[in-house]
């Protein structure tokens, strides 16, 4: 295996940043004249027909304000126009919160998302850290409405979606807005210091390992409005962007880092309870990795599996391998087990072969089952969140969110 590929050696590391630089170098065209981000193509040039979503906008925002932390010339100005976007035409002034983005000719789209309201908050946090003009207001108005809106106290959980009026609650219930909720909340605890937040992201993380221990480590995703766990939901949609059926590996990887970090951030001098929840989160890696990785025959994670583990959708998608990539580091700085510097550094040949558009720039952000280029799912390279945070993630301190940790190493 190439050192380039191994962590902890200076190739690792030379390789990651120029990976990171290729990024902010390949998103730079994504503001809008009014801030709000275009979906990117397969070169960086903006897909101009299609919506300018919040969701995205905010993964921009929050690319760009770490970018600026990180020294890189011009990325303040780039997160300052994402910000335009999120308090100007995304902001829906009248009724509060965002509106989940802006159509090509100026329209707004129907509905509140948690999803893209968590999102809001990440930004807001990254771009307070940067001193990005605004972020102030944002954070505090994007913290407002997510309190009154969508977490819901006695359940310890988030709701879904909403009409555009906050009038008309959908029974949908699902752990994706919930797991960058956690997310969100672990930014908005290390920023503001307001610890409520982080205690918050605990209550979602006990309900989601209790489900988790009783499903063989596979993670419900999507629930009646009662949480009762729908398995079946979406069974003749399976590769649903957003809710497909199944256990998404993916997250399981994904919310065993963010249980790792929430672990170490609640309970510094507490180590013994802070390991049964690490050991949780090497459970969920562990059985995510094992049921997705190489399963097929062909190197990659595939993006769904059934509930005994066999995969359903084979496509590979780009963020499954940047989890992948963040955890297995995480977990090897946590547990100091070799199975996870292995596992990473498989991840990054993975990555370097496969997934690196070494021509045009980016990640390629589907593939088939047999890493040929598709885009049924994820045409084009929409953003830069979950390949960007991989360039990080993996060298900065492990019990806070990236942009605090990368702002700490100034």
């Amino acid at each position: 295996m190439k050192e380039k590929y191994q962590i902890d050696t200076g190739e690792n590391k030379a390789f990651l940043e120029e990976i990171r630089n290729d990024l902010l170098r390949f998103g730079r065209k994504f503001p809008s004249d009014a801030g709000s981000s275009y979906y990117l193509g397969d070169d960086g040039t903006p897909w101009t027909d299609r919506p300018r979503e919040t969701w995205i906008t905010c993964r921009m925002a929050h690319v760009y304000s770490i970018g600026k932390l990180l020294g890189h010339e011009g990325s303040g100005d780039l997160a300052g126009a994402a910000l335009k976007g999120l308090l100007g035409e995304l902001w829906d002034r009248e009724n509060g919160g965002w509106y989940p983005g802006i159509t090509a000719d100026g329209q707004i789209l129907p509905g509140k998302q948690c999803y893209a309201h968590a999102f809001v908050i990440l930004a807001a946090c990254s771009a307070s850290l940067a001193e990005i003009p605004g972020a102030g207001e944002l954070l505090e108005e994007a913290l407002a409405v997510y309190d009154r809106e969508f977490w819901q106290e006695e359940e310890g959980l988030a709701c879904d979606t909403w009409n555009t009026e906050f009038t008309v609650l959908d029974d949908y219930r699902g752990l994706n807005a919930n797991m960058h909720t956690v997310e969100a909340f672990l930014a908005a605890a290390d920023v503001t210091k307001e610890e409520k937040y982080r205690k918050r992201a605990g209550r979602i993380i006990d309900r989601v390992i209790a489900w988790a221990s009783e499903n063989a480590w596979r993670i419900p995703e999507h629930f009646t409005k009662d949480w009762v766990a729908d398995l079946e939901c979406n069974r003749l949609r399976p590769a649903d962007p957003f809710k497909p059926y199944g256990a998404t590996p993916g997250h399981g990887i994904e919310w065993a880092r963010l249980i790792t970090q929430w672990a170490l951030s609640t309970y510094p001098n507490d180590k013994e309870t802070a390991r049964t929840y690490i050991d949780a989160a090497e459970k969920l890696y562990c059985r995510a990795v094992d049921d997705a990785w190489n399963a097929d025959g062909a190197p990659g994670i595939v993006y769904t599996t059934d509930w005994q583990g066999k995969p359903v959708v084979h496509d590979r998608m780009h963020w499954t391998l940047a989890e992948a990539i963040n955890t297995s580091a995480v977990l090897y700085r946590t547990a100091g087990k070799d199975r996870y510097a292995q596992d990473y550094a498989a991840f990054m040949e993975y990555l370097d072969g496969k997934v690196l558009d070494h021509e045009k720039g980016s990640w390629f952000h589907q593939l088939d089952g047999e890493n040929h280029l598709i885009g049924t799912v994820w045409p084009g390279k929409s953003d830069l969140y979950h390949a960007f945070q991989s360039t990080l993630i993996p060298y900065h301190r492990t019990d806070l969110s990236i942009a605090v940790a990368v702002a700490q190493d100034k």
